[in-house]
């Protein structure tokens, strides 16, 4: 009776170090990702939008041209005006979303204020790239 309960205890603490290295395995690559979205919407700020678009995920390049993503920024981010603020609001690592492939993702979203919008919710969603690196592979503002 004592020995089985030893294996039960034995078998809990297994799971629990198993979990625990699991999420923090799945921080660390939030993080990542975290970093690498920061990098690139800074591009983004500075008004480089020829030099975001080759720096996003191999993924985001085969759906949208250089042409199409500058004429989609000049149209959509450049009247916002400069950013006031930004905070993340959330980060969620995703193995899968609607309408991509199967993958690594973290989904980050920024609480921002623009100087001609006071309250916007960025979505920034890196992807592990092919290579091994944190790529973003999708911008929406709200």
């Amino acid at each position: 009776m004592l020995n089985s309960k030893i294996r039960i205890l034995f078998v809990c603490i297994i799971c629990g170090l198993l979990f625990w290295n699991i999420s923090i395995a799945g921080d660390k690559k939030e993080e990542m990702a975290a970093e690498s979205a920061k990098a690139w919407l800074t591009i983004i700020d500075d008004g480089k939008y020829a030099e975001s678009w080759e720096s996003a995920a191999d993924y985001f390049k085969s759906a949208v041209s250089k042409e199409q993503w500058k004429d989609m920024l000049s149209s959509f981010r450049k009247p916002l005006g400069k950013v006031m603020k930004r905070k993340i609001k959330s980060k969620e690592y995703r193995t899968t979303l609607p309408g991509t492939p199967d993958g690594e993702y973290v989904v980050v979203q920024y609480e921002t204020s623009f100087s001609n919008k006071k309250y916007a919710i960025e979505t920034i969603t890196p992807m592990l790239d092919k290579d091994g690196k944190w790529r973003v592979s999708g911008y929406f503002i709200k």
